[in-house]
């Protein structure tokens, strides 16, 4: 079957890779802990996992359609939800895949609904002979997977925000403000979970189980804290984000400020000399210079005049001279 995969690991990290049952999970081997990844995606896979032997509380907790990163203890083992970036072609990166996982000292079951990079890492490391040695190792394998693919989409939000952050210091012409809103919504998304994800590996960190050893306390720390640190880049991504917006809409409030200030000169010039050439356009008599042929040339030359002398004005208050 497809969507179902088996290992049983040994404390070495040597792994067997073991047929499906069709009665459920494989025989349990003394020493020896046993990994099962199913993919609902894969016909078939869902009803075999509804057919194992799992308590229906488990069973419900690894099928729900929606879940949030989250750490639960039950009984002698624990309930996990992680979440890792949507690398499928086609998706959208912050549609985030669900990992669910049960985990105990003997039996390791995760479950994924589509496709998720990570999982496939691990796959392939345990192919190549370097399996976990233990339950806690083979969970924090796959947080630090999973922080691996988040890490490479943080950088390119953050060189995303230097480049448009540079475009606000050239000038407003290449600027996408939608580009920066996609930045803004990614970051929020993404951090959304990586938030609960990391507090979910720091309950897992700090259970009291007795098959949790040092070291797996010690790799689940080091996940937790790469959670931490993309957390926190998101959150400046975020913050710087907002800041270039700031100085896209101070820029532009500032370009139409200047324009303003451009028109209202140009009224401020004109609404004088328009006064006079109406005034000196009424139909009535006893007009000066009616009768004299040169009376158009010395009203132009004075409305020169007096134009050029607004424009000195304005000049030496500093109107025309702002940038």
């Amino acid at each position: 079957m497809d969507g179902i995969r088996q290992w049983r690991i040994a404390p070495e990290g040597a792994a067997e890779a073991v047929a499906p049952e069709s009665d459920g999970f494989a025989r349990p081997v003394q020493g020896v802990f046993t990994w099962v990844h199913v993919n609902c995606a894969e016909s078939g896979a869902r009803e075999w996992l509804e057919a194992a032997p799992l308590e229906p509380l488990i069973l419900r907790a690894l099928l729900a359609p929606e879940t949030r990163p989250r750490c639960t203890t039950h009984g002698e083992g624990v309930l996990m939800n992680l979440r890792g970036v949507n690398l499928n072609p086609g998706d959208e990166v912050e549609d985030m895949v669900s990992l669910r996982m049960w985990v105990t000292e003997g039996l390791v079951v995760t479950v994924q609904l589509r496709r998720l990079m990570a999982v496939s890492d691990v796959q392939e490391s345990i192919a190549r002979g370097q399996g976990p040695d233990g339950a806690g190792e083979l969970v924090a394998r796959l947080a630090l997977r999973l922080a691996d693919r988040v890490e490479p989409v943080v950088a390119g939000l953050n060189e995303k925000v230097d480049v448009l952050a540079d475009q606000v210091i050239e000038g407003l012409n290449a600027l996408s403000r939608r580009e920066l809103g996609d930045i803004r919504r990614v970051a929020i998304v993404l951090r959304r979970h990586m938030a609960p994800q990391r507090d979910a590996l720091s309950t897992f960190e700090i259970e009291d189980l007795g098959w949790l050893r040092a070291h797996d306390r010690s790799r689940l720390r080091e996940a937790t804290e790469r959670m931490t640190r993309l957390a926190e880049e998101l959150d400046a991504i975020r913050d710087r984000a907002l800041v270039v917006h700031d100085q896209i809409m101070d820029a532009r409030a500032e370009a139409m400020n200047r324009q303003m200030l451009l028109l209202s000169v140009v009224a401020a010039i004109f609404l004088p000399l328009g006064l006079l050439t109406g005034l000196l356009g009424i139909n009535v008599g006893g007009m000066p210079g009616a009768d004299n042929p040169d009376a158009f040339w010395i009203v132009s030359a004075g409305l020169l005049a007096i134009g050029f002398i607004l424009l000195l004005v304005f000049w030496r208050a500093g109107l025309l001279g702002r940038r």
